[in-house]
């Protein structure tokens, strides 16, 4: 029998062992099954984390883009690269978490997908932004895709969250089942119990292993947020419920100037020196975010600065807040840039100059307002538009050079021709500036234009009188030489008019005086716009002289040439040459006809005008009166810009060898200077030209015609004639003895005073040449006039500027005669003088 115990003890040990290893296998597969529901349900719960916290993300990731494209503040980037990061992070978490779901992980590439999509619209915004496409970003913020793609985005969480839960809760309930059953096997058998506490055990101190595990986790986590604060160049700020600060740290010290010391368990300051308003206070300590709100606040030395302020509520595990997380950044520095900014460009706005910025592209990124004034664009105009585009009228080739200066030089400066916002010309002295930025890269050019185009067509207007006045001592010398070679011809030929009296002579005789008097003629043209030549001037009516020049266009020019004329009924009168300005239309309106061969419409106009200061400014021959302005306009080929600045330059013409001598304007130009007058043209090609002629308006009425005077002999009276042109001296000898004169001559001035000395109470009259070598007519008049205070003299010249000379040397000098003069007016203006 008491051998028998340890074998039942034995058997019964191994009996209760059996069952207790059966009940223990039992309950080892209920706990296993239930630690495996249980790792079901764990992971559930990590899934819906995971989605959630991704879902944080991305919403991070949009405050910071929307806080970024609100302030243009780049200290919301910091936590948009964060969330993106993190959310790429998350993603790949999800992908690991649901490897063994096929359905799980399409939902995430579908998520991957539409959250790749939203950052790129994102990131699309932020570009914009910073490229300055201000209203391209917004235009994407506000198209509703990034709105679309977040409720994707949504959609898409919330299915994968659902079907999670419903999982979980499916687990859930195998789980309690599962322990239910486990109660049940434990009550059978305290073996069983044992296991239980065994695998409690077991479970306690593996979920120790955990906790502490996760602590330490949580204690490092909690080591970088600290040192991620404390390093923060941004004030971080913790505040309680009520609003007082719990968290301080360093850079919140250095922009407020408090210490942590003073101020946690106090009011923020800004709350207690009421920088916000009640309304956003109250939002603020309700929970609601804020970002970017920008005031002005005080230190705790009373300094004024500038902060940004960004606010974020802080939640507990239940989701309810706990705490106001406030982000404060100084921002002094950037409102005193800002300023500095304003403040230069309102002194580049009152500059006269047009100054503007382009970048390397070319693309303009300031104008000022004198940029509006020069160029008619304003500046929402201008911006962003490519400056050669816009501006410029020279070759591409002489642009890139300039620019090739500019990138060698630094620097660049010279004349441009560019266009208006109307397509005008325009020319300006431009200084471009090459920009860099700190590390001396290229960065943009500084453009300084000033308007030059009046200034330059008043030098051209200058350089055209001068080349004229230069041309014009030229043409007054050849005048002279011409004029003394043609008096003794004119002469001699009316004498031998006298001496032979048959037909065929007389014929001969005519054409010979005909052409030395047209030989005449073309010296007083060239005199006439050379140095100007003064004829007989009389009042005149402008509107008799138009009359006639209608009537012979009438009589003469193509039937397919219209004749309009539009002349003022009060038109004041003028002093001049009737024949000269006669000689000034006509060359016109042939060269209107001419500029009309498959005819057209010619205007002649007439009318009254006053030049005040600022048009006599802009016109360099223009003087402030009251003028008579005649304008002759055709419907003809128009002028070529290239020729226009030449066609008062004489014998410069266009026609064809034959048909034009080049003097016709020249000669216009002359006579209507010498009347004190200018004349400005102004031309289309293949529109038309009009000429407009300024004529000095004079306050006399127009006198009545007076009939010619008869031919008058001498009586015998002694005349002393001084020229050094041998020719000159004999003709004109001649000439007056056969008209009842007595005549003796000179060579030069030396002997006239010699032979005046002698015969000076016979001699009546000395006919005097102005221009002789040794001794020239002025210094003869003054010592014939010491001589002789009442001498009579008449000045002889080949010049009519010598007529003025004459005139201001006494009153020894009865008149002036022009070269070549006729018999008659010889013979006039000797009677004139011994009459007087």
């Amino acid at each position: 029998m008491l051998r028998s115990v340890p074998k039942r003890l034995t058997a019964g040990f191994f009996v209760v062992l059996a069952f207790a290893l059966s009940n223990a296998a039992i309950s080892y597969r209920s706990t296993q099954k239930l630690i495996t529901n249980e790792q079901a349900i764990a992971h559930s719960h990590q899934v819906i984390a995971e989605l959630e916290t991704t879902l944080s993300k991305l919403k991070d990731a949009e405050t910071g883009q929307r806080g970024y494209l609100l302030t243009r503040d780049t200290q919301y980037l910091a936590p948009y690269v964060l969330a993106r990061t993190q959310t790429q992070e998350q993603l790949a978490k999800l992908k690991q978490l649901t490897a063994d779901s096929l359905k799980q992980q399409q939902q995430i590439a579908q998520l991957e997908q539409a959250m790749s999509a939203k950052f790129a619209e994102l990131e699309r915004t932020i570009d914009l932004e910073q490229k300055n496409q201000f209203d391209a970003a917004r235009a994407i913020v506000l198209s509703g895709r990034g709105k679309q793609l977040m409720e994707d985005i949504h959609q898409i969480v919330g299915e994968m969250e659902k079907s999670e839960r419903l999982r979980l809760q499916q687990r859930a309930q195998q789980s309690q089942n599962g322990f239910r059953d486990e109660i049940v096997t434990s009550s059978v058998s305290m073996l069983l119990n044992v296991g239980l506490l065994v695998l409690l055990y077991y479970l306690i101190h593996r979920y120790i292993q955990q906790r502490q595990h996760a602590e330490e986790s949580l204690r490092k986590a909690n080591q970088t947020l600290e040192t991620l604060i404390q390093s923060s160049p941004l004030g971080i700020v913790a505040l309680t419920p009520s609003g007082k600060v719990s968290l301080w740290n360093p850079a919140a010290e250095r922009i407020m100037g408090w210490s942590r010391r003073e101020i946690v368990n106090q009011y923020l300051p800004i709350f207690d020196n009421q920088q916000l308003d009640r309304h956003l206070q109250a939002r603020i300590l309700q929970g609601e975010a804020i970002s970017g709100v920008e005031l002005r606040s005080y230190k705790k030395d009373g300094q004024a600065i500038a902060i940004s302020l960004s606010t974020a509520p802080l939640r507990d595990a239940s989701n309810q807040i706990n705490g106001i997380m406030a982000v404060i950044a100084d921002i002094s520095d950037r409102y005193a840039a800002e300023q500095t900014i304003r403040e230069q460009a309102a002194l580049l706005d009152i500059a006269v100059d047009a100054i503007f910025v382009q970048d390397l592209e070319n693309r303009i990124s300031f104008w000022n307002k004198g940029a509006e004034r020069l160029y008619g664009w304003q500046a929402r105009e201008a911006l962003g538009k490519n400056a050669d585009e816009l501006l410029h009228d020279e070759p591409a080739l002489k642009i890139v050079v300039l620019q090739e200066k500019l990138n060698t030089d630094g620097e660049w400066q010279g004349e441009l021709r560019q266009v208006d916002k109307n397509g005008k010309q325009i020319i300006v002295a431009s200084r471009w500036t090459l920009v860099r930025d700190a590390q001396g890269n290229p960065k943009s050019i500084l453009v300084v234009n000033t308007g030059i185009t009046e200034k330059k067509r008043l030098e051209a207007q200058l350089l055209r009188v001068q080349r004229m006045e230069s041309i014009g001592t030229l043409a007054g010398g050849i005048a002279h030489d011409l004029n003394n070679v043609l008096t003794p011809i004119l002469m001699s030929v009316q004498l031998l008019q006298m001496k032979f009296s048959d037909t065929q002579s007389q014929h001969l005789l005519n054409s010979l005086e005909s052409n030395v008097k047209r030989g005449a003629a073309l010296v007083k043209q060239v005199l006439s716009f050379a140095r100007g030549f003064e004829g007989d001037r009389v009042t005149l009516q402008v509107k008799h002289l138009i009359s006639e020049i209608v009537h012979l266009i009438k009589e003469t020019f193509p039937k397919s040439i219209e004749v309009v004329t539009d002349i003022s009924p009060h038109l004041w009168t003028i002093f001049g040459d009737a024949t000269q300005l006669h000689q000034v239309l006509m060359n016109l309106v042939v060269n209107a006809r001419d500029a009309m061969p498959k005819g057209g419409t010619l205007s002649i106009q007439a009318e009254n005008t006053i030049i005040d200061d600022y048009y006599a400014q802009m016109n360099v021959e223009a003087a402030v009166g009251c003028y008579v302005a005649i304008a002759v306009t055709d419907t003809g080929i128009g002028i070529p810009p290239e020729i226009i600045e030449r066609i008062f330059e004489p014998f410069f013409t266009t026609k064809e060898v034959g048909k034009g001598t080049g003097l016709g304007l020249a000669t216009a130009l002359g006579i209507v200077k010498n009347h004190g007058g200018f004349v400005n043209v102004y031309s289309e090609v293949g529109k038309g030209t009009k000429f407009s002629i300024y004529l000095p308006a004079s306050k006399a009425t127009e006198p009545q015609p007076t009939k010619d005077s008869e031919l008058l002999l001498g009586n015998g009276e002694l005349i002393l004639v001084v020229d050094d042109e041998t020719s000159i001296r004999e003709a004109t000898k001649l000439s007056l003895e056969a008209y009842n004169y007595r005549v003796i001559t000179a060579s030069d001035g030396a002997k006239a005073l010699k032979i005046y000395a002698k015969f000076q109470d016979e001699i009546a009259v000395i006919l005097l040449d102005m221009m002789m070598p040794s001794m020239d007519g002025t210094l003869t008049i003054m010592t014939l006039q010491k001589i002789n205070p009442v001498v009579k003299i008449i000045a002889i010249s080949g010049l009519s500027s010598n007529e003025k000379i004459a005139a201001k040397t006494g009153l020894g000098v009865q008149a002036f005669l022009p070269k070549p003069c006729t018999a008659k007016d010889l013979l006039e203006t000797l009677h004139y003088a011994i009459k007087k």
